[in-house]
């Protein structure tokens, strides 16, 4: 079954975006987001990053599609992706799932990402195949046009592996505590479904 890991950064009002293109310039976060959507455990496969057409247009053209991983866009118009390796369109979230779990893809993927924009996010966290939210918190308000979608209700803190290594930070964090990232003036929380359950680090 495929499970949604939704990755994201928000200011202080929860701002992710402005104009189509990002509000702010951290090298770091950029760092941090290729880290995460791209390492595999498994060399010969990759990571999707699932986005919404708006997302995929504010990709500087130097960077589409994103490198090193499999780029699905959803898109309810036609969209000619056939000159770029490794990008796929759909109509919606449904279908893309569908495909993913088809034998086409099914031994070419690791992990499933889902990068933008807030309806795509809203969207997964309504998905009965959402599992983890990945938000990093910019300690700045920005003036912003899109916003981060209201989360569920039944979401909690909790702490993974991945974080403490893709953050190139050494701590010890235990369930149910927020995790800190000192990376540009912002904080890093990993949000969890309320119904899964994973041991303390």
């Amino acid at each position: 079954m495929v499970k949604l890991n939704l990755i994201a950064a928000a200011c202080e009002n929860m701002g992710i975006g402005k104009n189509g293109t990002l509000p702010w310039r951290l090298k770091t976060e950029m760092e941090f987001f290729t880290r995460m959507t791209s390492t595999t455990k498994d060399k010969n496969k990759k990571n999707i990053v699932i986005m919404g057409r708006k997302t995929w247009d504010s990709i500087p053209p130097k960077y589409k599609p994103l490198s090193n991983r499999i780029n699905c866009v959803l898109s309810r118009s036609d969209l000619d992706v056939k000159r770029y390796k490794d990008v796929h369109a759909f109509r919606n979230l449904e279908e893309c799932i569908e495909k993913l779990e088809g034998n086409d893809f099914r031994d070419r993927w690791e992990t499933v990402w889902v990068i933008g924009g807030s309806n795509i996010y809203k969207e997964s966290m309504e998905s009965e195949h959402f599992y983890r939210l990945y938000l990093t918190k910019i300690l700045k308000e920005f003036d912003c046009d899109t916003f981060f979608p209201k989360m569920p209700d039944n979401l909690k803190k909790v702490s993974d592996p991945k974080f403490q290594k893709m953050s190139k930070r050494k701590e010890t964090l235990s369930l149910c505590t927020t995790s800190m990232r000192t990376l540009s003036a912002k904080y890093f929380i990993k949000y969890l479904k309320a119904a899964f359950t994973v041991d303390c680090i």
